[in-house]
């Protein structure tokens, strides 16, 4: 059974560490690989991203597997939480042998930030090593294939899509050919999420599947989002942060391009994207459960349902998250302007 979220990719589990109140709206993610770790691969689209051990997955350098992806808040000071999880597999042995003992390990954890300083009220309130520990605890305590919770949560607590509260999603695919292709996404866009002349989302109407929202509930929506503007001191520094997972036996190079071509769910979805102040970026865990027969166009399946899965996963996480109200700021839901239908 399916419950169509990243865990869907056999092996893989998501921890989410969530502090609110006292200052905090921050948190945590954790993206754990199946033990032996899987393929992993970046692509970094934003003209300010936050990022920590990119290069190690550049298809030329020597790193050949990952055992974990950090997506998380604080900024770059919040990088700090993928120490956290460092610790954590060192314990287990997990991580790139660098001596004679089974000890000697180096876990290389891939990780990158979203903007939310201040969104709690305290800017000083942000993840470090304790939070990342306690995201890939709970990702490590959770049952295989189990239901992620979306919305508010670990990285997306304090996050922001445009001027509505943005969140944590998460969606899956099954090829004809029984290939799983999964997202989670942060979404924390600068640009909007929302068509502005209907209020309908950009993800859904690419979609084709939605009504737009009736023109009174459009104008209440645009009026209540202009009050509440105003009292949004916090720059738009945002970034928008995915994972794609496979359980296809990737190349690092294959990998690679499955975490570029997802940048295109996140244009679908959210307008202007990859700006100077975004981080936008995209990572790939490919388990290699499935082998590939090794036609050249055998990829293209692939690639297209990772775009397909981002899009989706940013529709849920707006649609999942709910409204903030405190110190650092107002930020309504989509939920709470249009309805949750």
């Amino acid at each position: 059974m399916t419950v169509d979220a990243i865990t869907d990719v056999a092996g893989v589990r998501v921890g989410h560490a969530t502090r609110r109140g006292d200052g905090w709206l921050t948190g945590t993610t954790v993206v754990l690989a199946p033990e032996g770790g899987a393929v992993g691969a970046v692509d970094v689209r934003g003209g300010g991203p936050g990022t920590k051990e990119t290069d190690a997955l550049d298809p030329r350098n020597v790193v050949q597997r990952v055992d974990a992806v950090v997506l998380t808040g604080g900024s770059a000071y919040g990088l700090d939480a993928a120490s956290g999880v460092m610790a954590w597999l060192e314990e287990r042995g997990r991580g790139v042998r660098v001596g004679p003992d089974p000890a000697h390990v180096v876990p290389v954890v891939p990780a990158a930030c979203v903007f939310d300083l201040g969104r709690g009220g305290d800017f000083r309130a942000r993840p470090g090593a304790t939070t990342g520990r306690a995201a890939v605890e709970a990702a490590a305590a959770s049952a295989p294939g189990a239901r992620v919770p979306e919305g508010c949560v670990g990285a997306g607590t304090g996050a922001v899509a445009g001027r509505l509260k943005g969140g944590v999603g998460t969606a899956s695919t099954v090829l004809g050919s029984g290939i799983t292709v999964a997202a989670l996404v942060v979404v924390n866009a600068a640009g909007s999420v929302v068509e502005p002349g209907t209020g309908a989302l950009y993800g859904e109407l690419v979609e084709g599947r939605i009504a737009c929202p009736e023109e009174r509930v459009h104008e209440a929506a645009c009026r209540r989002l202009d009050e509440t503007a105003a009292e949004n001191a916090t720059p738009p520094l945002n970034t928008t942060l995915a994972v794609v997972a496979t359980d296809a036996g990737l190349s690092r190079a294959q990998a690679q391009k499955l975490a570029g071509t997802a940048h295109d769910g996140i244009a679908r979805a959210v307008r202007p994207v990859h700006l100077m102040h975004d981080g936008d970026t995209v990572f790939t865990l490919a388990t290699g459960a499935h082998r590939l027969s090794g036609h050249p166009l055998e990829l293209n399946d692939i690639l297209a349902a990772g775009a397909d899965v981002v899009t989706r996963a940013i529709v849920r996480g707006v649609r999942a998250a709910e409204p903030v109200e405190g110190p650092g700021g107002v930020w309504p839901s989509y939920g709470e302007l249009y309805g949750r239908s």
